[in-house]
């Protein structure tokens, strides 16, 4: 295996040494990242006379025509990314490719790398979240008035609608949009010129090199600038928090696809047969979703275990920080990809949806607050509600099917216009507080939504 030390070494490693301490196959992924950091490198050197004017704009020149080849023509039988590209630069401007490592670290070049990429990933997670809101707006829009039973413990609790159901994850995504901005705020400081831990003695421009590469300032201490792995830690619960949700939002598709539901037909695209029962239709892409959810939480907590004990200055232990980092951007990507797929083919099954409101007492607040508005403390309402309710259990009868007659049996105190509130729809209608689901508090809901993701970026909520 090629590496870019070994000079002090009288032996050579053990194959299994090479091979435990290679990372070129995961570096893989920053490749052009590890590219632009050079080409910024060899610039600086050669205004700082470290090189000469010649020789920066050879370094430059071969590392673009790596870039312009792509990876398939580096070296595999190496160490790490940075080893790859400098045999394949040297192959291409001869031994000035050895001057492209004067004043730096593959500490520092890591860092700056991941900085990199993970700038480049979080733009496309921000136009992806985006994307799937764009698709919540318009199927809140589209089913605002579409009545389905709300719930709580998973038990049947108030009517909503599917409009307002889907809008919760919306607001839900505009909060990881703003944590993925205030990410790329924050990891995007230059840790170039820190080298291996304590800067160099050979006059570099850190400011020159943290400005060609859209950074805002170099990290202000090398120590911490090759020490820092926070940044990553955020990013991974980032990707966390996104997974979470998504995770949930396909628990809700795995269920009310199910025939004990029947709210949804997820189309052919999204779901898979079983290979002895002809009618299956499995809900695979969201039972994935969910299973790779517990995969990104684990990330964080591998990156997290791996940091706690480190001291300052770069620990090998950190080469472990990049796997984790690629396989949750990479977990979060396609999936939103996946949730787009599956709502945007989604068949929703509205009348079975309003259907299953009958009989299933979710009114029974509304009666509640009937009786409340009347001046009745709630607490007795609600007793008094209670006693309706188990009447009608033993009746077998639905709330929204009492009459008059059977009413006054069962609570004299409750005027018959009290049953005026006890359908699904007017109960809907009425919940006109900020955030609920009647049609004024919808319209506004959605016009605010519609704003914010009109805008440039994710701004905070309200």
């Amino acid at each position: 295996m090629k590496k870019l030390w070994g000079g002090a070494f009288s032996e050579s490693t053990a194959e299994l040494v090479d091979r435990f301490g290679q990372s070129i196959h995961s570096d893989l992924n920053f490749w052009q990242e590890d590219i632009i950091g050079s080409v910024a490198h060899a610039r600086m050197l050669g205004a700082q006379g470290i090189i000469s004017p010649e020789e920066a704009q050879t370094l430059v020149d071969g590392l673009e025509k790596i870039h312009e080849e792509g990876p398939e023509f580096l070296h595999l039988d190496v160490e790490d990314i940075h080893t790859a590209i400098e045999i394949r630069l040297h192959e291409l401007v001869g031994e000035v490719a050895g001057k492209l490592h004067t004043a730096r670290s593959r500490n520092d070049q890591v860092a700056t790398d991941t900085r990199l990429y993970l700038h480049n990933q979080l733009i496309v997670v921000q136009d992806q979240i985006k994307m799937l809101q764009r698709l919540l707006l318009e199927q809140g829009e589209r089913y605002k008035d579409a009545l389905m039973p709300g719930y709580t413990h998973q038990q049947r609790a108030q009517p909503i609608t599917l409009g307002f159901h889907l809008m919760a994850y919306f607001w839900a995504l505009q909060r990881h949009g703003w944590r993925a901005e205030r990410l790329f705020e924050l990891a995007n400081y230059s840790p170039l010129g820190a080298a291996a831990l304590a800067g160099t003695g050979f006059p570099i421009d850190r400011q020159m090199t943290s400005d060609e590469l859209g950074f805002i300032a170099p990290i202000p201490n090398a120590l911490d600038a090759t020490s820092d792995r926070s940044y990553l830690l955020d990013a991974l619960h980032l990707c966390a928090l996104i997974m979470l949700d998504l995770s949930r939002m396909s628990q809700e598709l795995v269920l009310f696809s199910g025939r004990e539901f029947g709210f949804v037909k997820l189309s052919d695209t999204v779901t898979t047969g079983s290979s002895i029962m002809p009618q299956k239709r499995n809900p695979d892409m969201a039972e994935l979703i969910r299973g790779r959810t517990a995969r990104a939480v684990a990330n964080w907590t591998t990156l997290a275990t791996v940091m706690k004990a480190l001291p300052m200055g770069y620990n090998r232990d950190t080469q472990e920080d990049k796997p984790p980092l690629f396989d949750s951007l990479r977990k979060v990507e396609d999936s939103i990809e996946l949730v787009y797929l599956m709502l945007e083919t989604a068949d929703w099954q509205l009348e079975r949806m309003a259907s299953t409101i009958h009989g299933d007492f979710s009114t029974a607040t509304d009666l509640a607050d009937f009786l409340a508005s009347r001046g009745l403390p709630f607490r007795q309402a609600h007793e008094i509600v209670g006693r309706v309710v188990r009447a009608c259990l033993d009746d077998t009868c639905a709330l929204e099917d009492l009459t008059a007659e059977r009413l006054a049996q069962i609570a004299p105190e409750v005027p018959a216009e009290a049953l005026a509130v006890l359908q699904p729809e007017g109960s809907v209608r009425r919940r006109e507080s900020l955030g609920g689901p009647g049609p004024n508090a919808m319209a506004a809901q959605l016009a605010h939504a519609r704003r914010l993701h009109e805008e440039t970026g994710f701004h905070k909520i309200a």
